[in-house]
């Protein structure tokens, strides 16, 4: 399995095993206490997951829907051009996608993020390198058709105030690089880059909420885009009077880079974080953890609050969680248990688990496309593998 780039800046360990939680994601599921389980889950039939065939020594490491097909971001070990970039077809069809490297460190990187309006396509990527085995980014633009290398200078995502780069995000009001960098007053700022013709430019959080100062620190771990707003999720870290206080957090643009508010997410416990975000134009659905447990939000305009009743679940800060995988009545989240897949499908604080067949490991990324949920899935020491099943076989 090959770890994703940028870990020792920030990045997020990979989970040691996989289940999946289909969980209902309308507002009457906002209402209840999260404590609340006076409804054991029931017991559904098995799921039988469908492996993918890959070509020899491709190994999946990204997935991202392009409308009714996927995307899939690979690396293939030993070949001239490392990374590769196939999309399957409605069909079951694999076709390649033509990549243009440029700079020394394209043909070795392995994928980040990968995005996708429907047309272009948005994607970074990053290898360790160098005197200090940092990481080397490169941004990729082009859409369906081919993708090309656009080779950045050093300091726009290297030098003394390197963070990590998280996502790349496409919106309807322009393309945006999120991720974090040294803070002027304290730890790392959320940083976001806005293109410039080729170029990324890190734009200035001074006097806005991604900036940290010396009682709050600011900890982004994902992005999405929900309309033409930018959706970041992670954690603030409250200082004072010799004590930290972790609590999941929400920072949302108005548009693009302009306009931004923090939130936090209610119901955080003693210590909690937000780890993935998926969403629509008009909402989004938060994974994290509260006090060592899978915990989920739902984010209708300036209004949070947490989903209820989910089964225990035990997650830590360190575990990566897959993005909700956002349905239209519900939602679709990847997240490790007992060395095993599972599905809990699930409306309102009323659940159904189902055991699944097939895939076992880590969780590496999850999407659907169509009427099919992807999964990729694989042990420590040994490359993923790509599942598929029926969204309508999930209960």
């Amino acid at each position: 399995m090959v770890p994703r780039p940028g870990t020792d800046n920030g990045g997020m360990s990979l989970r040691t095993s996989v289940a999946v939680l289909v969980v209902a994601a309308v507002a009457a599921a906002c209402t209840g206490s999260p404590a609340d389980d006076s409804k054991s889950p029931h017991r559904g039939p098995p799921l039988t997951w469908t492996q993918v065939e890959l070509a020899g020594g491709d190994q999946p490491v990204q997935l991202t829907p392009i409308g009714e097909e996927l995307l899939i971001g690979l690396r293939h070990p030993g070949a001239k051009v490392v990374p590769r970039l196939l999309r399957r077809t409605a069909d079951g069809r694999m076709v390649a996608i033509p990549l243009q490297p440029h700079s020394p460190s394209a043909f070795d990187t392995t994928w980040q993020s990968i995005s996708t309006d429907g047309t272009r396509i948005l994607a970074i990527g990053g290898v360790p390198g160098g005197a200090h085995y940092n990481t080397r980014w490169t941004v990729w633009t082009g859409a369906a058709t081919d993708l090309i290398e656009k080779p950045q200078p050093f300091n726009t995502f290297g030098g003394w105030g390197a963070g990590a780069l998280i996502d790349a995000v496409l919106t309807p009001a322009g393309a945006a690089l999120v991720g974090s960098w040294g803070s002027a007053n304290s730890g790392l700022d959320a940083a976001v880059w806005l293109p410039t013709g080729d170029r990324w430019v890190r734009q200035d959080p001074a006097g806005t909420v991604l900036q940290g100062t010396r009682e709050l620190n600011v900890g982004p771990r994902a992005v999405a885009s929900s309309g033409s707003r930018l959706v970041l999720v992670g954690a603030q870290l409250q200082l004072g009077n010799g004590s930290v206080r972790q609590q999941a957090a929400v920072w949302r643009s108005a548009s693009l880079n302009s306009g931004w508010t923090r939130l936090r997410l209610p119901d955080p416990g003693d210590r909690s974080a937000a780890a993935s975000v998926g969403c629509t134009a008009m909402a989004c659905t938060i994974a994290g953890y509260v006090d060592g447990q899978l915990a989920l939000w739902r984010l209708d305009g300036d209004r949070a609050a947490r989903l209820t009743g989910l089964p225990a679940v035990p997650v830590n800060y360190n575990d990566d969680l897959a993005p909700p995988l956002v349905l239209t009545d519900r939602t679709v989240q990847v997240v490790a248990a007992d060395d095993g897949v599972k599905v809990i499908s699930g409306h309102d604080h009323t659940w159904t688990v189902q055991d699944g067949v097939g895939p076992t490991g880590q969780v590496v990324d999850a999407a659907i496309a169509g009427d099919t949920v992807y999964l990729l899935a694989g042990r420590t020491g040994s490359a993923t593998a790509l599942w598929r099943v029926d969204v309508q076989s999930v209960r």
